[in-house]
């Protein structure tokens, strides 16, 4: 977490710490990070899906030990991962064809403004952009129809 770390590869496998791995191809990520268990590489923190849904009551933990967990197994904060949850909401919506001022409403943002600065940072495009590629094809306007109406033949 917070480090960064040069992969030593020789193209078809790389260094990870004193293990020399192959470079997994797409459809062998599962087993690839099957691999980064059993090595210690990676590891498993019940605590992470325990807080995402939601379930912490009645847990013995402080919530500072919960925070410090989470953000141990994970390398982000729960805010940083709600949020980000919330910005994919926000993308899905948007490229479904929903209002700007009705994600913002649904999505509990408090205007237009956070909505914008929360997609621009996590997503790169804002809000209007989003809807826009969305739906190039979408049916004319009203007014685009009278434009379009006056155009030569």
């Amino acid at each position: 977490m917070d480090r960064h770390a040069a992969l030593t590869s020789s193209g078809t496998s790389f260094w990870l710490g004193d293990n020399v791995l192959p470079n997994p191809a797409p459809d062998e990520s599962e087993l690839f990070v099957e691999r980064l268990v059993r090595l210690g590489l990676l590891r498993f923190e019940p605590m992470v899906e325990v807080i995402l849904k939601g379930e912490l009551d009645g847990r013995p933990s402080t919530t500072r030990t919960v925070q410090r967990r989470f953000l141990q197994a994970t390398g982000l904060s729960h805010r940083a991962v709600m949020s980000i949850d919330r910005a994919q909401r926000a993308l899905a919506l948007l490229e479904a064809g929903v209002a700007i001022p009705d994600v913002i409403y649904e999505l509990e943002f408090a205007d237009q403004p956070h909505l914008t600065k929360s997609l621009q940072r996590l997503i790169g495009r804002t809000p209007a952009r989003v809807a826009k590629e969305a739906w190039r094809h979408a049916p004319l306007t009203s007014r685009e129809r009278t434009r379009s109406e006056l155009m030569p033949k």
